[in-house]
């Protein structure tokens, strides 16, 4: 019993501390500069390790760890996605490096102000920022401050999409008239029970926005994506049957061995 238990203390260690052996296991890959795409969810991390050496890095998934401190990725210049929901992260400095952000999840931490962000502003590609996630119920201190979405909206003219709620181009029409209704709605701006009609009211969107557009940027990221998980699966199994092919031509050789009788 104590030596299982010594095992599991061992295996927890190991998982709290990003290491090459688990980059490496992971991934499949051998080069840590050659790992684009990296998931390392819910592991109980709270020490990134030698994760900085994947400089080549595109996407990255710590959430659900005890992360605390992020400067080891500060070198991770070509990082375009960041997804460090639900950990302990306070300081936001470290990131203000990585040039090629363009989506940053930090839903579910310790960010305290609007001042923690301000190192962000340098991320000229930045244009994903989320704060809260109301489908994890997931926030930040600093959601308590009713105005730091349009603080956060002028700090950052860029951002596409705020919290989920698409701000800019496609889509941002409806969450404003949604939004509206509910502002309303809450201020009881009512007539004989109905929503007064207001005059000159115009179409909110055009005739054809309705219609599917196929952007073949976001097909192809998709499917990218799909292809790269799936690819990721693949060399997990590899290992794995690797790994019980050596075992089972060891015990193989063990079991076709002469005896030997001592004289």
């Amino acid at each position: 019993m104590d030596s299982k238990r010594d095992m599991k203390d061992q295996e927890t260690e190991r998982v709290s501390k990003v290491t090459a052996v688990l980059l490496k296991s992971r991934t499949g890959e051998f080069d840590l500069e050659s790992i684009l795409f990296l998931k390392l969810r819910g592991l109980g991390i709270y020490d990134l390790g030698c994760i900085g050496d994947c400089i080549n890095l595109e996407r990255l998934d710590l959430s659900g760890n005890k992360i605390t401190n992020l400067a080891p990725l500060s070198s991770l210049r070509l990082l375009q996605i960041l997804n460090v929901s639900a950990n302990r992260i306070s300081n936001l400095e470290d990131i203000s490096s990585c040039d090629s952000l363009q989506s940053l999840n930090v839903a579910g931490n310790l960010i305290s102000s609007i001042d923690n962000i301000h190192c962000l502003q340098s991320l000229r590609k930045l244009e994903n920022i989320r704060l809260k996630d109301n489908t994890y119920n997931y926030t930040n201190p600093v959601c308590k401050n009713s105005s730091y979405r349009n603080i956060l909206l002028e700090m950052f003219p860029n951002i596409r999409v705020l919290d989920g709620e698409r701000v800019v181009g496609r889509g941002s029409d409806l969450y404003k008239l949604c939004k509206d209704i509910d502002e309303t709605i809450k201020a009881g701006f009512y007539r004989n029970g109905q929503l007064p009609e207001l005059p000159g009211c115009k179409p909110w969107v055009d005739n054809d926005f309705w219609e599917i557009k196929r952007s073949n940027n976001a097909i192809l990221d998709e499917a990218y994506k799909q292809f790269n998980d799936v690819l990721h699966e693949c060399r997990l199994l590899n290992n794995r049957a690797t790994h019980v092919i050596s075992q089972t031509e060891r015990s193989l050789s063990l079991k076709n061995q002469p005896k030997q009788y001592s004289v």
